[in-house]
Order: structure tokens, then sequence, then C-alpha cells
């Protein structure tokens, strides 16, 4: 059984006992979270919804807030002097899914 859901602005494939790395959100360590569903599949099918599936709930854990690896970004104008080193590091949470209900 899995589900697709959506956060952040972006879609992710879960299923049960999955750590996923998603976009930051503001729940602490620990504390439950549901998402918008908006594909499930199991052993009846597939139900996908109109956007979202009402009736259909992925809980998940917060387990830990971090952020990812550096990406530099460099502009650099030729025959001008100009250069601008500018780095870059993107807050994530990983959650634990717990349920699809």
């Amino acid at each position: 059984m899995y589900a697709i859901i959506r956060t952040g602005g972006k879609q992710y494939k879960v299923a049960v006992g999955d750590e996923v790395v998603i976009e930051k959100i503001e729940n602490e360590v620990g504390e439950k979270v549901a998402f918008e569903v908006l594909m499930v599949s199991d052993e009846s099918g597939v139900k996908v919804g109109k956007p979202v599936l009402n009736d259909v709930k992925v809980e998940a854990e917060v387990v830990e807030h971090g952020k990812g690896q550096k990406v530099i970004v460099f502009k650099y104008k030729p025959k001008k002097n100009i250069r601008k080193k500018q780095g870059h590091r993107q807050p994530y949470t990983k959650v634990k899914i717990t349920a699809i209900a």
C-alpha cells in the first residue's frame, strides 16, 4: 500500500515506515502531522482525488529538522571585475510515515 502526498509544493510517494525528507514545516520533533493525499493504491485498486482525497489520511511523525548540503551561487561578469559568491543551505524536515488510513 502506498500513497502520493503533497507538501511544500512537491509530491512524494510514501508507504508506511518510510522516512521522507520534505520542505521545512513548523512542527516540533515528535509531533504528529497529517498530509493531503492525492492518490492511494492498495489491494482493492487505485483511488485518485480531484484534486485530493478527503476520506484518506496520511499520518507522520516529525523525526528531525536540519539543513541540506551547501549550494554555491557564483555570479561573474567578464571584463567588469564583478564576482559575487554566495552560499545557500536549504532547511528540511525528516518525517516518518506512521499510518495510511
